[in-house]
């Protein structure tokens, strides 16, 4: 991600109530499924009650109705899930919007809606596919008015209004605005998203489109994620969108929707994707998708750049380094995806360090200069990256400026850049499409090189104060 400081702060919607009177968990089910409820969040350091324990989901199928005229959605998500305990009731993420009925196994589910925590209660004879290590499907029909979700630090998410249409954005919780799930990065799965939207709209996803039919004056668009993603990841545009469909010289396939307002500001930067994901490839080893590409709005749809999986979002045209950074993220944040968000440096500092990394190769800007000049700015110093003070922390300078410091440190350790960068393409290898943490990347970086580098940690990655440069 990419997203500047917010000057304007809104407080976020009332969430909508229900439109049926659905039966509750407290008195509204009678028998039920023997074992014990998931978890309602999953007790992340910023946002302990994102997520939700007792299952693992493995896929969403999500059929959408947009009417952005209207400002409607209605939604069926089809969620396959593997239980991880004997599971008598569950929890989803769904922000707003009204649930019009839910069923697990294809028998009606007892709904609770409490803010943003819904509860479902399966029929007792479906209880044997809720053992542990079972595999179960629920399906949750709704709809309404998606809200726009306003971030810790100001910032809005969620589902957000374009000129013509929308585009959702999930980092960290939006996703929930849009769709119902268990919306904490550590649960990753495969997607089928289908959305149909009024011609002569266009609707772009994740992935791959497999599919398009138009009935009626609507087309429904399906696009397919074969690879494990997170849902902050997870994506949908529909806009008056020029589209381009090519693949590179490794077979990669490129889909580009841009606005037409930006379109021709956008045409050089979008025409170097392959040239970048090659670069890319050859410092962050094999690219981990079978797609990529990019959506460009129109200047002032949105206020950041998100690097939703392999289709980065752009508030208008972008700069070749902001394109870099983006696309790095494919490896680091997309694959290599944090346990946490208090693992976000991760993501971002190896961004910024791709940055660095291409304005030495393309810029003739060492990434000396590029280090100097972020140990240089006061901001970088404010708290330590692997630390921020609070939610509303994660995105300013410190997790992107001195993320990358580390990085740099730790190059600077090996002593050689060929070592350096084995030990990059091997980290992206040993977590591909899985998360890890902050420790999982300190443990890996010790054993690779047989150094102990308490000292760098201490100092560069959770210090309070700048050390001395030449350390």
């Amino acid at each position: 991600m990419n997203r500047p400081r917010p000057v304007r702060r809104r407080t976020a919607r009332t969430p909508l109530l229900p439109a049926l009177a659905l039966a509750l968990l407290a008195g509204g089910c009678t028998g039920g499924v023997e074992g014990t409820p998931g978890a309602a969040g999953l007790r992340d350091p910023y946002f302990p009650g994102l997520g939700n324990g007792g299952y693992d989901v493995t896929h969403y199928g999500l059929e959408l109705d947009v009417d952005p005229a209207g400002d409607r959605l209605r939604g069926t998500a089809t969620i396959t899930a593997r239980a991880t305990q004997d599971l008598s009731a569950f929890h989803l993420d769904l922000a707003g919007l009204d649930v019009e009925s839910a069923a697990v196994e294809g028998r009606p589910a007892a709904v609770n809606r409490a803010g943003k925590e819904l509860t479902l209660r399966p029929a007792a004879d479906v209880e044997d596919r809720l053992r542990e290590g079972r595999t179960f499907t629920a399906v949750v029909r709704y709809s309404g008015s998606p809200e726009t979700i306003t971030d810790p630090d100001g910032s809005e998410e969620g589902w957000l209004r374009t000129a013509d249409g929308a585009v959702a954005l999930g980092e960290p919780a939006g996703s929930m605005a849009w769709f119902p799930g268990n919306h904490h990065p550590s649960d990753k799965a495969a997607y089928d998203i289908e959305v149909t939207v009024p011609d002569p709209l266009k609707a772009v996803s994740n992935g791959q489109l497999v599919a398009r039919r138009t009935e009626d004056g609507r087309t429904a668009y399906h696009w397919r994620t074969t690879e494990p993603m997170a849902s902050y990841l997870a994506t949908v545009a529909v806009g008056r969108f020029t589209t381009e469909q090519a693949r590179t010289a490794e077979g990669i396939r490129l889909f580009t929707a841009v606005d037409p307002a930006s379109a021709a500001a956008s045409e050089d930067v979008l025409e170097r994707i392959p040239e970048v994901l090659a670069w890319s490839r050859a410092r962050f080893g094999p690219y981990p998708f079978t797609s990529a590409g990019a959506i460009v709005e129109r200047t002032g749809d949105a206020t950041y750049a998100l690097e939703t999986q392999n289709r980065p979002v752009f508030p208008g045209p972008p700069d070749t380094g902001l394109l870099v950074h983006e696309l790095a993220h494919q490896w680091f944040g997309n694959s290599v995806t944090p346990k946490t968000w208090q693992d976000m440096w991760l993501n971002e500092g190896f961004a910024t360090y791709a940055e660095w990394l291409w304005a030495a190769d393309h810029d003739g800007v060492p990434v000396g200069e590029s280090f100097d000049e972020a140990y240089e700015d006061d901001a970088n110093w404010a708290f330590p990256p692997a630390d921020p003070p609070t939610a509303a922390e994660l995105s300013e300078p410190p997790v992107y400026g001195r993320g990358a410091m580390v990085v740099h440190r730790i190059r600077l350790a090996t002593g050689d850049d060929r070592a350096f960068f084995a030990l990059v393409r091997g980290w992206t290898e040993k977590y591909r499409h899985a998360n890890a943490s902050t420790d999982d990347f300190t443990a890996y970086v010790e054993a690779e090189t047989g150094q102990e580098l308490g000292g760098l940690w201490d100092d560069w990655l959770y210090g309070g104060s700048r050390p001395a440069r030449e350390g």
